[in-house]
């Protein structure tokens, strides 16, 4: 079954695994090669660049996986691999500019001749392998796929900021979203202007005390007080701003049980888009539900394995980044992948309250989901990617039905608390559980409520995290005992990366109680 998931009771295994280990969506990235310690953290030799007046540079590369729409089934797995192995290379690379700065400063072309032109070469060889993937189990590779080599160097200029108060335009349409996915090379390039928050990458590496992971974010830019913002909230919609039902249609709903992660049950893989690659996601995930998921977990092992659940007929997985605290403490992976050697420090904060609730459409009935159908919503390279399949709700309790934050934190009263809403794809294309991209077997309602192409309505899981978590200060433009998502190492810890994964492994019982609640408008747990 491959290797234990790792629990915080229990010592983390030492793993010689680099920080350059697998980013989880496939080789793309703004790569911002400025790091400065921070003045609690200085592991792993992450931070080794501490000159406030060191240039700040970035690779940006076309995002590979997302635009991989159509790969065999059979070959998926060693794709990801080569996924994988991409990203590798731009953690790499981005560890050779924070390396190289007086190199770079002496020699105009140092940075095309030493670290774009090299990585180039070793994308360029990467992706050929993954067409020799797909052609060897009779697919068709895409073509172009050699123009997705070469990567640009750019430097952090003043970005945009995205309006913290609106929500338009970054939950578009959930077909449109999936449909879209080929168009990341553009988002991607893009990206530096799209979802950046109003502070140059300089800013964001200086020395912030406890205000940052690792030096490479959050920024005091990422947070706003969530008393001043103007109301927004839909509470209870879709992604695309829909309510998930109504008054016709299917207008249950199921809430199972799965606790907050009492067992402290956590790694940093994802096994949806990084099989077999430990460490995938470099950083943390919480998992409720079922408790054998790791990388290395087969279909087999998932459907046995134990849950948390209080209903034994659920042994889905939920899962999700941890939150956690800069309050200059070290937690128990500190020095460990997906921890302290991917710039994700601090404490980590359990939720007080892990909701999981099914719901209905809002014009038809539901139909079962299949087994081991794998969801992800959100998107955890954002903000390089842009808002095309972000989907990030922020919120303080007291305050979901009048304000909810797409790309900023929510400072929260006294006595309110910090919430993460997540809701899900609702449509399935009727025959697929997973797709090449983790996107277009699955998609979001129409304007008018139904699923399009020929889609069918599933249960909409809907996820409310709370968090009783200190509100950060801002002094003099620094943020103070911030909190924030584990994240990749080149995302700043932005709050518009938030995501949530599911697997589907309900009992076919169980489901049928599911669906049939939610079809006749009972609310049932």
């Amino acid at each position: 079954m491959g290797r234990n998931t790792r629990k915080r009771r229990t010592p983390l295994a030492t793993k010689a695994i680099a920080a350059s280990a697998a980013l989880a969506l496939g080789g793309g990235g703004l790569v911002w090669a400025n790091f400065y310690a921070s003045a609690h953290e200085d592991q792993s030799g992450w931070n080794r660049t501490k000159s406030a007046g060191a240039q700040v540079a970035t690779i940006d590369c076309p995002d590979v996986g997302q635009q991989l729409t159509n790969v065999p089934r059979s070959a998926r797995k060693g794709v990801a691999k080569e996924l994988a192995l991409l990203d590798q290379q731009i953690t790499e690379a981005y560890k050779r500019l924070a390396d190289t700065r007086q190199a770079q400063a002496g020699d105009a072309g140092f940075v095309n001749n030493a670290i774009l032109g090299p990585l180039k070469s070793k994308r360029t060889a990467t992706l050929d392998r993954i067409g020799i993937n797909i052609r060897r189990v009779g697919g068709t590779a895409p073509g172009g796929l050699d123009q997705l080599a070469e990567c640009k160097g750019v430097p952090a200029d003043q970005p945009e900021t995205n309006d913290g108060n609106a929500g338009d335009g970054q939950n578009q349409d959930g077909q449109d979203q999936n449909q879209d996915g080929q168009d990341g090379q553009d988002q991607n390039q893009d990206g530096q202007d799209q979802n950046q928050d109003g502070q140059d990458g300089q800013d964001q590496g200086q020395d912030q005390g406890n205000g940052g992971q690792a030096g490479n974010g959050p920024s005091a830019d990422d947070f706003v007080d969530i008393t001043q913002v103007q109301g927004n909230a839909q509470l209870g919609v879709g992604a695309n701003g829909l309510p998930a039902n109504g008054d016709s249609g299917s207008t249950g709903s199921f809430t199972t049980n799965c606790g907050t992660n009492e067992n402290e049950n956590r790694n940093s893989d994802n096994v949806i888009v990084a099989p077999g690659v430990s460490n995938g996601a470099q950083h943390q995930h919480d998992y409720v539900g079922n408790q054998a998921n790791n990388a290395f977990a087969s279909d087999e092992d998932l459907a046995n394995g134990d849950t948390t659940c209080q209903n034994q007929g659920d042994r889905s997985s939920y899962f999700w980044p941890v939150l956690r605290v800069q309050d200059g403490q070290n937690d128990i992976d500190a020095n460990a992948p997906g921890g302290g050697q991917d710039g994700n420090v601090g404490t980590i904060i359990q939720a007080s309250e892990a909701e999981l609730k099914f719901v209905g459409n809002k014009t038809s009935d539901v139909v079962a989901m299949p087994e081991a159908l794998r969801i992800i919503t959100g998107d955890a390279k954002s903000f390089v990617n842009g808002n095309n399949n972000a989907n990030a709700n922020w919120s303080c309790t007291g305050f979901e039905d009048k304000v909810q934050l797409h790309d900023k934190y929510p400072i929260c009263p006294e006595g309110s608390s910090v919430v993460r809403t997540s809701n899900f794809q609702s449509c399935w294309d009727g025959q697929n559980i997973d797709s090449a991209n983790h996107r277009t077997h699955v998609a979001f309602v129409q304007a008018d409520g139904t699923c399009a192409n020929g889609f069918q309505a599933i249960p909409q899981l809907q996820v409310r995290l709370v968090y009783d978590v200190p509100a950060p200060t801002i002094e003099n433009g620094q943020v103070q005992n911030a909190f924030a998502v584990d994240s990749f190492p080149d995302q700043l810890h932005k709050p518009i990366t938030d995501h949530n994964d599911f697997i589907n492994f309900f009992d076919e019982n169980t489901m049928n109680e599911v669906v049939n609640c939610i079809n006749s408008g009972q609310d049932c747990q």
